[in-house]
C-alpha cells in the first residue's frame, strides 16, 4: 500500500468515526429536525447544490421539514431559522449567543484575519469598534454633514441620464453601471475625500467595484471549503488562492489611501478622522483597524444598496401603476420647479412603502450574515449546541403568508399606515446587536436616488414583456439579468435638468 492510500485511507476512516460520532449524539440530544440522516463526510451538503439560490433551497427544505432545521454541513452544525417569531427568540432572548460569526475563507483573506467589525467575535474589540462606527461614523450628524455629496453625486447620475437620452425619444439605458458609480463615488468621497468615477478615473480604481462584485460572488454560505478542512486544504477548486489574490489588491489599494492621507494631511474625510485618533491611541487605531473599516464600508455601503435599487426599479417597471402613483406624490409634494431632496423623503409616505416592499420582496441580504453560538441555548424547545451556525433565512419570513396577503405579489400598499421595519417581520439590514449599522445611510442613499429617477424621468420596458426577475448568484442577491430599460426626461423636467 502506497503512501497516498494510507493517508486516503486513513482520512476516511477518521471521517466515519466523526460522522458515527455525531449520529449518536444527535440521538441524544433534541436538535432541531434534520432533512434526512446526513451522509458520511459530506452530511446535508449534497441538498445543497445549484443552479437554484441558497435561501430558496433552503425555503423548499423549511416547507417540508419545518421553520427549524438542521443541516450537517461537513464538520459544522448549521440552524437554520424561516420564521419570524424563531428569529425573533434568537436576536432578543438570545442575542448575545449568537452575536459571533463564523470563520470563512473570505473573512480571513478579505476581512483581514476576521478583525473587521464584520467579522470579529462579540467582544470588548468589536464592542469598541461598533460604538466608533455609531459615533464617528455612521450617526446622524456625521451623516448629514455628507449631505451635500449625496446631492452632488445623484446630480451627476441624473445628467448621465438626461445627456443619454434625446429630448423627444427614448433611450436605452443599463442601470446598474450608473447606479454603481453614484454609490461608488458617495462611499468613497465620504472615506478618502475625491470622486473615483468622472474625474480621476484610472484602471485600479475601475477594477475596485469589479473586485467587490467578485468578492460578494465568492462569499456565500455554502462553499464547501468552508465545511471542510480537508478541502480548504487541498484548494482544489482554487477558491483559497482566488480570495488570496483579491485580499492582497483590496489591501493595496486601501493602503494607498492611508498613505494619501498621511502625505497630504487631509483631516475632513473618515480616514483622515481615524488617522487623527491614531496619533493619540496608536494601539487601537492601527493602520489594520483603518483598513478594516474601509472594506467594510466600501462593500456593504455599495453593493446592497445597488442591488437594492435595481430591483426596486425592475418592479416598478413590471407595476406602472405604482410608479405613476409615486410620480403624483412628487409631484404634489415638491413639483417640477427643483429637483426631490433628503428633506422631502420624510413626507412622501408611498416612496417610503415602495421602498419597504422593496426590501420585504428582494432583501439584499436573504439570509443576513451567518451567525454563530458561543453556548448551548434553546430555540424553539430544541437544543442548539455551541459552536453552531445560524442562518436566518430572512427571504423566506418576507414571503410568509402567515404575516402578508398575497406575499409574492408588490404591492406597496400594503405598507401605509404600516409600521413593521423595527419588528421581527421585515429585517433588511438584520436584527439585533449584530443588524446593520449603516441601515440610516443606504435608507437616505436608496431613496434620493429612487425619488429622483421617479421625478425626473419616464421609463418605459425595452419590450412589452416583463422585467426578468430571476435572481443570480451572490451573498447580496443580484439580478441574474442587470436591467436595461428606456428612459426619456420628463418634459417638465428640462429646465432643472439642464443645470451646469
Amino acid at each position: 500500500m502506497d503512501m497516498e492510500t494510507t493517508v486516503l485511507t486513513g482520512i476516511l476512516l477518521i471521517s466515519l468515526s466523526i460522522f458515527l460520532k455525531i449520529v449518536r449524539s444527535a440521538r441524544h440530544r433534541r436538535l432541531p429536525p434534520f432533512p434526512g440522516i446526513p451522509f458520511p463526510i459530506i452530511g446535508h451538503l449534497h441538498l445543497l447544490k445549484p443552479p437554484a439560490p441558497l435561501h430558496r433551497t433552503l425555503y423548499r427544505l423549511s416547507q417540508i421539514h419545518g421553520p427549524i432545521i438542521s443541516l450537517r454541513l461537513g464538520s459544522r452544525l448549521v440552524v437554520v431559522v424561516s420564521s419570524p417569531s424563531l428569529a425573533e427568540e434568537c436576536f432578543t432572548t438570545h442575542d448575545a449567543v449568537f452575536a459571533n460569526r463564523p470563520h470563512t475563507l473570505a473573512g480571513k483573506y478579505i476581512g483581514y484575519n476576521d478583525t473587521t467589525l464584520v467579522g470579529l467575535p462579540y467582544s470588548d474589540e468589536w464592542r469598541h469598534l461598533r460604538r466608533l462606527s455609531a459615533q464617528e461614523i455612521f450617526s446622524a450628524a456625521r451623516i448629514n454633514s455628507f449631505h451635500s455629496i449625496r446631492q452632488h453625486e445623484v446630480k451627476h447620475l441624473l445628467q448621465s441620464l438626461y445627456r443619454g437620452s434625446k429630448t423627444s425619444s427614448f433611450a436605452r439605458v443599463e442601470l446598474k453601471p450608473k447606479l454603481l458609480q453614484a454609490a461608488f463615488n458617495v462611499i468613497m468621497r465620504m472615506i478618502a475625500g475625491k470622486r473615483y468615477f468622472g474625474e480621476n478615473d484610472n484602471q485600479e480604481t475601475k477594477n475596485v467595484p469589479k473586485l467587490i462584485n467578485k468578492i460578494l460572488e465568492t462569499g456565500e454560505a455554502s462553499n464547501p471549503e468552508d465545511f471542510f478542512p480537508l478541502l480548504r486544504w487541498l484548494d482544489c477548486r482554487g477558491l483559497k488562492k482566488k480570495l488570496a489574490a483579491l485580499g492582497d489588491r483590496m489591501d493595496a489599494f486601501h493602503q494607498s489611501l492611508i498613505d494619501e492621507h498621511r502625505r497630504e494631511k487631509r483631516t475632513n474625510t473618515m480616514i483622515g478622522h481615524l488617522l487623527s485618533l491614531q496619533e493619540s491611541q496608536p494601539l487601537f487605531y492601527t493602520d489594520l483597524t483603518i483598513k478594516g473599516l474601509i472594506i467594510n464600508m466600501i462593500v456593504a455601503g455599495t453593493d446592497s444598496s445597488v442591488v437594492t435599487m435595481e430591483w426596486a426599479m425592475s418592479a416598478l417597471l413590471n407595476h406602472p401603476e405604482v410608479m405613476n402613483k409615486a410620480r403624483a406624490e412628487l409631484d404634489r409634494v415638491v413639483g417640477c420647479g427643483r429637483l426631490v431632496d433628503e428633506p422631502d423623503l420624510s413626507e412622501l409616505p408611498y416612496l417610503q412603502c415602495i421602498m419597504s416592499e422593496t426590501f420585504r420582496l428582494f432583501p439584499a441580504g436573504p439570509l443576513l450574515l451567518p451567525h454563530y453560538s458561543s453556548q448551548p441555548c434553546k430555540v424553539g424547545g430544541y437544543e442548539i449546541p455551541s459552536d453552531t451556525m445560524l442562518l436566518v433565512n430572512a427571504w423566506a419570513i418576507h414571503r410568509d403568508p402567515g404575516l402578508w396577503d398575497d406575499p409574492m405579489r408588490f404591492m406597496p400598499e400594503r405598507f401605509e399606515g404600516r409600521e413593521v421595519e423595527s419588528s421581527h417581520m421585515l429585517m433588511p439590514f438584520g436584527m439585533g446587536r449584530r443588524s446593520c449599522p449603516g441601515a440610516g445611510l443606504a435608507r437616505r442613499m436608496i431613496g434620493l436616488v429612487l425619488a429622483s429617477l421617479i421625478q425626473c424621468f419616464d421609463w418605459e420596458r425595452v419590450t412589452k414583456d416583463q422585467v426578468d426577475m430571476t435572481e443570480g448568484k451572490g451573498l447580496t442577491m443580484p439580478k441574474a439579468k442587470p436591467l436595461e430599460a428606456m428612459c426619456k426626461a420628463r418634459e417638465e423636467m428640462h429646465k432643472v435638468l439642464a443645470f451646469p
